[in-house]
């Protein structure tokens, strides 16, 4: 089976790394220099849905699989499914759950499932007059697609009327930001829950916990995601049932009564409150850094179930997972989420990957006069299984601390809540 992966982030590596032994031939575009280790690495954007399409068909590939968001709202996965080519993930009517915030809301609210309240606004001066009329915190969110940065939370009035300026009338986030929602804050751990869907049947994967804002503690502003593992170990069967049966399947119910036939991946960022999980955001594709935490866990049947779904026949498909927990580092450029350099030389790669479960997977990286340097700004994720959560992490760390490149940062609080309860 031939393969093409769309993307060349961590996430994208860590898919191209796993569905490598099943496949007889993984591409990537445009990949990075740790996937091209697993897969042939195809200089084609993106979001080059043309170029994407063409190479599919010209190549004979049996699955794409779209990593990023942007392309499947762009309208990827219809062009490649008029092009009779299987596409894991969905069309651009349902990659609105993650394409526009306030879509997402909207159908939460007409079929049940439960959420925070949330108001939208286009015109910044009725988004102003509205968190004036009540005590903070505040959540602040822009609608469209803003690369995991679009969201603003804040216990002060000051700063959640800057993300609102900055949003609706300085357009940091170009159209993304045209509209906002502004959201009641909830308390509680969040939790990752995906699933694969064919439109119709659910096949829930792992759960995991991501960590979004920069610094250790959640202190500083959100990124993209800097760490996460799997499984969650304060979530027991009870509770993940209920997300499915609450959650889950009321999600792609709701998407197959508006006439949308979804196909792909489905993932609810949820707070666990104390009225039960809620949902904080859906994604319309693998979470990044949940897939670095998820696909080491993983020991077969993944490509047969992203087809299956790909092709709508989900009811015989089957996921093996391995036991034990898997826990992810993200490592980023000095400067991120804001400017930061890239070009810098990388050391240690290989002693990192030395230490028995470990796992470097490339997320911002290029080859130059035949060393890996930085290209972006999360740069590596850096995976560890093992038995119990507490080793695994350890294990991670001690990875971390062998590779090198000028103004690496990460957070040393990955899967501490998890520790202390595992």
């Amino acid at each position: 089976m031939r393969v093409l992966i769309v993307g060349g982030g961590g996430r994208e590596h860590a898919l191209a790394w796993r569905l490598a032994p099943e496949a007889d031939r993984v591409y990537c575009a445009p990949g990075n220099a740790g996937i091209a280790s697993v897969a042939e690495c195809v200089p084609i954007a993106s979001d080059d849905i043309a170029s994407l399409v063409s190479f599919a068909r010209e190549k004979e590939v049996d699955l794409v699989v779209v990593g990023p968001e942007a392309p499947l709202v762009a309208g990827l996965a219809d062009r490649l499914e008029a092009a009779a080519v299987p596409v894991f993930g969905p069309r651009g009517d349902g990659a609105r759950l993650e394409g526009s915030k306030v879509w997402a809301r909207d159908l939460c609210d007409r079929y049940g499932i439960a959420q925070p309240w949330s108001r939208s606004f286009t015109e910044v001066q009725e988004a102003l007059e509205f968190v004036r009329s009540y005590e903070g915190p505040y959540v602040v969110k822009a609608d469209g697609l803003a690369a995991g940065k679009g969201v603003t939370v804040t216990p002060d009035l000051a700063e959640a009327e800057s993300a609102l300026r900055a949003s609706l009338s300085e357009r940091i986030f170009g159209e993304a930001g045209s509209r906002v929602l502004v959201e009641e804050c909830m308390s509680g751990p969040e939790i990752s829950s995906l699933a694969l869907t064919d439109g119709h049947l659910v096949l829930p994967l792992a759960l995991a916990q991501d960590h979004k804002r920069i610094g250790d503690g959640d202190t500083g502003p959100n990124t993209g995601g800097m760490g996460a593992y799997s499984p969650v170990p304060f979530v027991d069967d009870v509770l993940r049932e209920q997300i499915a049966a609450d959650v889950l399947v009321p999600t792609v119910r709701a998407l197959e009564a508006e006439g949308i036939d979804y196909r792909g991946l489905v993932y609810a960022g949820l707070m666990l409150t104390g009225e039960g999980p809620k949902v904080l955001e859906f994604n319309c594709r693998f979470g990044d850094p949940e897939t670095q935490a998820l696909m080491p866990r993983i020991a077969s049947g993944l490509l047969g179930a992203l087809m299956a779904s790909a092709k709508g026949s989900l009811s015989d498909a089957d996921i093996v997972w391995h036991p034990g927990s898997c826990l992810t580092v993200t490592l980023t450029s000095n400067g991120y989420p804001g400017e930061y350099r890239t070009g810098l030389p990388i050391g240690g790669l290989d002693a990192a990957s030395e230490i028995e479960g470990v796992t470097v997977f490339h997320s911002g990286t290029t080859m130059r006069d035949d060393r890996v340097v930085t290209a972006g700004g999360r740069v590596l994720s850096v995976s560890a299984m093992a038995d119990t959560l507490e080793e695994a992490r350890t294990k991670a760390y001690e990875a971390c601390s062998r590779i090198s490149f000028d103004g690496m940062h990460y957070r040393r609080d990955i899967a501490a809540m998890g520790v202390s309860i595992d």
